[in-house]
């Protein structure tokens, strides 16, 4: 008995949804051990040295402590090119990895009681992983980090009330001042320290409720843990080794005045780009005080929202259908142990197909974000279709609006035909392309029962 409670409470490799939080956890170990090793030889200080390192086109010049270190880590440390890209692209994988795994336990109830904990520290993670990204981005101060900075700035004189405070507290009485990087700095430490403790809590909360499962899927497999581990981290040192990424020398010193052309934020920042691109410039004037919604509602109100719908929506889900379901479909009020044995029944996961609104649901987000993310780029679309950009910011305004409305409809339309298909299966048998001759002279198919076992499995939360 006690070797299957361990066994379902360890991770189990039997399905391929379960490999992205397995990725996240493997990525944010190679973020800390890489981490770890950058702190040793970078340099968290604004105060301004001249360049004399192997790098020519920019010696001689002014520069940032922070640059400079981060230059002779680049370049004159062996290996430390490699560590610093390692980093950079564990961090892109983290995130994707995360919003994957949102995914996954979305559209399939994983989210209920008694995982609703385990929702939350991922959706906390999402938040936190995307806030070390962008402060991760601004240590090597380079122009791109530089241009960061300016929208932070904007980002923080936009917030009511508050606004300027925070920004002198970030930045201190000048633009950029000295005080920006080690404050980033700081802040970057903290968050990993946080995102460590939340794995941690997730992995004790796995170990307590067990680890959900496909029942007919693939036999599990216990070793499944080292071996994502070795793939996650073979894949990101080979992305580290063959592909570049942030090439500061490049790029060079981060300056007030200018800012790299063409310049673009990381992917899982894309959507705030570009909802900052299609946002009307509307401002309003109140007394001696200026409110620019224009970058207000694309930088705070959409990912404010975003972020609390879905730390909600379980407990909006639980509501709503304890709400619904203290009366059976006569009227009758259920009794305490109906309503108990249903409550537990909850546990079993869905197929997406079997609930069609919250599958709606996901896509609508899922195009929301699209649109806001392909909006980012309306001016390359512009030019690589000849078109104008206020004609490609016009059609993402109305897009981002009409688009999700169009996805929630089809996907729950398609959601209900899947669903009478599989009606229609079950009742009537499946087809096998053998025609029978009956003895009145008519030709019919040979149909054979549906087998439990040969139709998609169902999903359970190993209980």
């Amino acid at each position: 008995m006690r070797s299957l409670l361990a066994k379902r409470r360890s991770f189990q490799f039997s399905h391929w949804s379960f490999m992205f939080a397995e990725i996240a956890v493997w990525s944010f170990v190679v973020l800390a051990v890489t981490g770890a090793v950058l702190m040793v030889f970078y340099n968290p200080s604004m105060s301004q040295v001249t360049y004399d390192g192997s790098y020519g086109p920019l010696r001689g010049l002014f520069v940032s402590k922070a640059f400079d270190s981060t230059m002779h880590l680049s370049l004159e440390v062996r290996g430390g090119l490699l560590i610093r890209q390692v980093h950079h692209w564990a961090a892109l994988v983290f995130v994707a990895a995360v919003v994957l795994q949102l995914l996954r336990m979305f559209l399939t109830g994983a989210f209920r009681r008694p995982r609703t904990g385990q929702w939350l520290i991922w959706v906390t993670l999402l938040a936190l992983g995307m806030a070390a990204g962008e402060s991760g981005n601004a240590l090597p101060d380079d122009m791109l980090s530089g241009g960061s900075l300016w929208l932070i700035m904007s980002v923080v004189q936009s917030i009511p009330v508050v606004g300027t405070w925070a920004l002198s507290l970030l930045f201190g009485p000048d633009f950029p001042g000295d005080r920006v990087i080690p404050v980033m700095y700081g802040g970057h430490l903290l968050i990993a320290v946080v995102m460590a403790a939340l794995l941690i809590a997730r992995e004790l909360l796995v170990r307590r409720h067990g680890h959900s499962r496909f029942i007919a899927s693939l036999p599990a497999r216990r070793s499944a843990r080292p071996t994502m581990a070795l793939a996650t981290i073979g894949m990101l040192i080979i992305l580290g080794f063959g592909f570049q990424i942030a090439p500061i020398w490049l790029y060079g010193p981060a300056k007030p005045t200018q800012i790299s052309a063409g310049s673009v934020p990381d992917w899982y920042m894309g959507f705030l780009d570009g909802a900052l691109r299609i946002m009307p410039g509307w401002e309003f004037t109140i007394g001696d005080y200026t409110l620019s919604l224009a970058v207000l509602v694309p930088t705070l109100v959409i990912p404010g929202v975003f972020f609390t719908a879905l730390a909600a929506y379980p407990m909006a889900e639980r509501f709503l259908v304890s709400r619904r379901g203290r009366r059976d479909a006569l009227g009758r009020p259920k009794t305490t142990s109906r309503m108990a044995r249903e409550t537990l029944a909850r546990d079993l996961l869905d197929r997406p197909r079997e609930t069609p609104v919250k599958t709606a649901i996901a896509v609508a987000g899922v195009t929301f974000y699209g649109l806001l993310w392909a909006a980012a780029a309306n001016d390359q679309i512009a030019h690589q279709f000849h078109l104008t950009v206020d004609a490609v910011t016009i059609f993402f305004r109305f897009g981002v609006v009409v688009g999700p409305v169009i996805a929630f409809i089809i996907t729950r339309w398609i959601c209900l035909a899947l669903q009478q298909t599989d009606h229609h299966v079950a009742e009537h048998g499946v087809e096998t392309g053998i025609i029978t001759r009956s003895p009145d002279g008519g030709f019919h198919e040979r149909l054979t029962p549906a087998q439990q076992e040969r139709r998609e499995p169902a999903i359970t939360s190993g209980r």
